[in-house]
């Protein structure tokens, strides 16, 4: 896998099925040292080293999902070193950071923690993707015999199992997910249907007693509503059982939660480039929940290219709307990012709704991967949603993403 280069970054060659690959697994970033974590303190113990992090990589950004030694939790893509492990078949090694001019001004190398050594593997997938490295750093220079640098792909191996364990995972609460919500159309559909069985009973019993010669009719039209309400008292409980539990499950989103999340994970990134993140949740009554799916890979590529294209002190802006549909219909999520930044032209917007854009660098010369964009849009589509883009150069951005849930 012979990587391209990009202003000196390393890009894989099949860097879009690459993200595409690591959007799949739809991971909560901020949801994995639990799994991880025991993975991270045995790399560094097998190495020998002070520090190693699990590290996943997608267009804009490198997220430390599981780390032991050096608390991190993201960093920008081209300050990363794993960024050169991805594009690497097997291996990638640097045994003195200091010496390397790729990295000898980035700040893990000239501040704390003063790292000198090096040492990352891929998290390749079964499918061949390198969507990760797993990597042990220390503060001096290091010797890793054969057997260690076996040993630490084999914990590799296990990370991207394990990921792919809580994909399948979630796969099965999405199919429940989706089973509850069936059940629960199915008891809002036989609502109807018996109610009016027991209305038309009641009329033809009322009928019925003013004439002494129906007893056995009578009885017959009292069993069909006796069984009409047993029917309807059930479907009751089913809507009622379904309608108190207001909360997300651990599948789902409302717009609170969403907002909540995608604070978490982005508003770092916005500090650090000095730009002012604001993400709020426009409804007033936050009752609709919907599914996790893909959500975060699309915001959330929509948010760091805002952050690339705006400078310093400027302002991204998110908003997370629902639009309530008629019953029977899906609701709408809508989610609207909006920017100060550099903005763009009508034949680059045309290039990003056909797939055809090119990469450009960021307002503080971050490398332009030209994915995250792409990304957004074949998830978009895959999930029958559409999106709009409104720009004009030096006055900003707006994306329109709106979703059927």
């Amino acid at each position: 896998m012979a990587p391209n280069i990009d202003n000196g970054h390393p890009i894989p060659e099949n860097e879009i099925d690459r993200i595409l690959e690591l959007s799949d697994l739809d991971l909560d970033y901020t949801d994995l040292k639990k799994y991880l974590n025991d993975l991270s303190k045995l790399a560094a113990k097998v190495a020998g080293t002070s520090i190693s992090f699990v590290n996943l990589i997608d267009s804009f950004t490198q997220w430390t999902v599981s780390y032991a030694g050096f608390e991190l939790d993201q960093m920008s893509r081209e300050d990363s070193v794993c960024q050169y492990t991805i594009a690497s078949e097997e291996e990638f090694e640097i045994k003195d950071l200091t010496n390397d001019e790729r990295f000898n001004d980035k700040f893990y190398v000239k501040g704390d923690p003063n790292l000198v050594y090096y040492f990352g593997v891929p998290l390749t997938t079964k499918s061949g993707q390198n969507i990760g490295a797993l990597c042990v750093l220390d503060k001096k220079s290091k010797e890793l015999d054969p057997e260690k640098k076996e040993l630490l792909k084999l914990i590799a191996d296990e990370v991207v199992n394990r990921l792919d364990f809580l994909k399948q995972n979630q796969e099965l609460r999405d199919e429940l997910t989706d089973l509850k919500e069936t059940h629960r159309k199915v008891s809002h559909d036989i609502r109807g249907p018996i109610g009016g069985i027991i209305g038309l009973s009641q009329i033809l019993e009322s009928d019925a007693k003013n004439n002494i010669k129906s007893e056995d009719y009578l009885e017959l039209i009292s069993l069909i509503r006796k069984g009409g309400e047993s029917v309807l008292e059930l479907a009751n409980d089913i809507m009622n059982r379904d309608g108190c539990n207001q909360k997300p499950s651990e599948g789902e989103f409302n717009c609170e939660s969403f907002c909540l999340k995608l604070k978490e994970l982005y508003v770092p990134q916005a500090k650090s480039k000095n730009v002012n993140l604001i993400i709020q949740n426009t409804q007033e009554v936050d009752s609709v929940l919907f599914s996790k799916a893909k959500l975060l890979q699309i915001a959330g590529n929509l948010i760091s290219n805002s952050i690339k294209f705006t400078p310093q002190k400027g302002i991204v802006k998110v908003e997370v709307d629902i639009i309530e549909s008629a019953e029977g219909q899906s609701n709408l999520l809508v989610i609207k990012v909006t920017d100060d930044g550099i903005g763009m032209s009508q034949e680059t917007i045309d290039k990003i709704l056909s797939d055809t854009t090119s990469s450009l660098d960021g307002t503080a010369g971050e490398k332009g991967y030209g994915f995250g964009l792409s990304l957004v849009k074949h998830l978009v589509m895959k999930a029958h949603g559409f999106i709009n883009v409104d720009s004009k150069e030096e006055k900003g951005t707006t994306f329109v993403v709106t979703l059927p849930v």
